[in-house]
């Protein structure tokens, strides 16, 4: 009867195996569960058989090896990365804790003392050259590892410079103090590393921006004022002048815009569009700006787009377009110095300047106005946008 209950008990036990997502290896965890322990019991019992020899890391280490992982999704193994720095790191702390027993106990304890100073070391070599990414862990696990091993290697060496029994002297004093030391430099070398990085990444940026400065001026004294003269030899309607208009805006864009990549504002949006309408059309397309950098609202783009082109395509010669931006609202005047138009005059069909321009504005919750220009000359399509 007991033989079978007995049998009932050991057949309802769940199977020894490892789960997939562990502290260290999934040991203690999968002893826990196998054993209906609970998981701090079966830690506690690690650690006490550590201090015995390191008994406790043995056993461990031969589970570990032995016990197989828990079934689990593929993708999730491939995912999850081995603590090896952690593992490492528990294990140079006990083999402290042995040294320090085995020094006042024994009074010789180099072995413990050369594995501690070994795998402490091991764990932040591994965390800061080694170790590979795992999005599921802490930002700061490398920070942990790095503090946590330098804080293992201070306190054996002060325990064991504490320490009478351990003989020679002589070699207790210069070890102990040679791991305080090592404690130290873990703790402090890799905020150095990240200064000194951080002074070298600055540098090369001044460097690279001085080698910018140069070629620019070189530029803007050779060939800038080559393409310059060409467009006002060939007059703004010429394709050689387009040619020498495009050549000049792309070679300016990429002196003057700097090391990062451009941003989405109005004024680079409403460049890019002069750029390509400029391509189309027989026209040349000064935008200026003061004030502000603002975010591109689509509505005011396409209403300053359209401008342009009926700017460019009626108007032709030179197209001005000011942006004048603050934080509160946004104005873009488009002028040109064609014959200029009468809103009042246009038939009723059409409808570019009066929805693309005017309507699309107002639905935007801005105005937009169409007037002839200074004197008469020209059109003047002023956008207002609140921001």
């Amino acid at each position: 009867m007991d033989s079978r209950v007995s049998q009932t008990e050991t057949s309802a036990r769940p199977p020894l195996v490892r789960p997939r997502r562990a502290v260290i290896g999934g040991v203690c965890a999968g002893l826990s569960e196998h054993l209906g322990w609970p998981v701090r019991r079966v830690r506690l019992l690690f650690v006490v058989a550590s201090l015995l020899g390191g008994a406790g890391i043995l056993f461990y280490g031969w589970l570990w090896a032995l016990v197989p992982l828990a079934p689990g999704e593929a993708e999730e193994t491939a995912r999850r990365r081995a603590p090896i720095a952690a593992v490492l790191l528990v294990l140079g702390a006990v083999a402290a804790v042995v040294a320090i027993v085995q020094a006042n106990v024994a009074g010789s304890a180099s072995t413990a003392v050369s594995l501690s100073l070994a795998l402490t070391g091991g764990a932040v070599v591994w965390s800061l050259a080694l170790d590979e990414h795992d999005p599921d862990r802490s930002p700061r696990y490398r920070l942990v590892i790095r503090s946590a091993g330098a804080t293992v290697l201070l306190a054996t060496g002060l325990l064991l410079l504490a320490s009478n029994d351990w003989r020679p002297e002589a070699m207790t004093a210069v070890v102990a103090v040679g791991m305080m030391v090592l404690g130290l430099v873990v703790a402090i070398a890799p905020f150095i590393v990240r200064l000194w990085n951080e002074l070298m990444r600055e540098r090369s940026g001044r460097i690279r921006e001085e080698q910018r400065a140069e070629i620019a001026a070189h530029l803007h004294d050779s060939v800038l004022q080559t393409l310059a003269l060409i467009q006002n030899r060939a007059g703004a309607s010429s394709d050689v002048a387009r040619i020498a208009r495009a050549q000049e805006r792309e070679l300016r864009e990429w002196l003057f815009a700097g090391d990062g990549a451009p941003g989405a504002d109005l004024v680079s949006e409403l460049s890019e569009d002069a750029a390509t309408i400029e391509v189309e059309y027989p026209a040349r397309i000064d935008v200026v700006t003061v004030g502000e950098s603002v975010p591109a609202h689509p509505s005011l783009v396409a209403a300053a787009r359209e401008a342009m082109l009926n700017a460019a395509r009626h108007g032709g010669g030179e197209v001005s377009v000011y942006v004048e931006a603050a934080a509160s609202a946004v104005d873009v005047f488009v002028r040109d110095r064609g014959p200029g138009i009468e809103l009042d005059a246009l038939p009723a069909d059409r409808l570019g300047v009066r929805e693309s321009i005017i309507g699309r504005m107002q639905r935007a919750g801005g105005t937009a106005t169409v007037q002839r220009g200074a004197g008469g000359v020209g059109t003047e399509v002023h956008l207002h946008l609140d921001l």
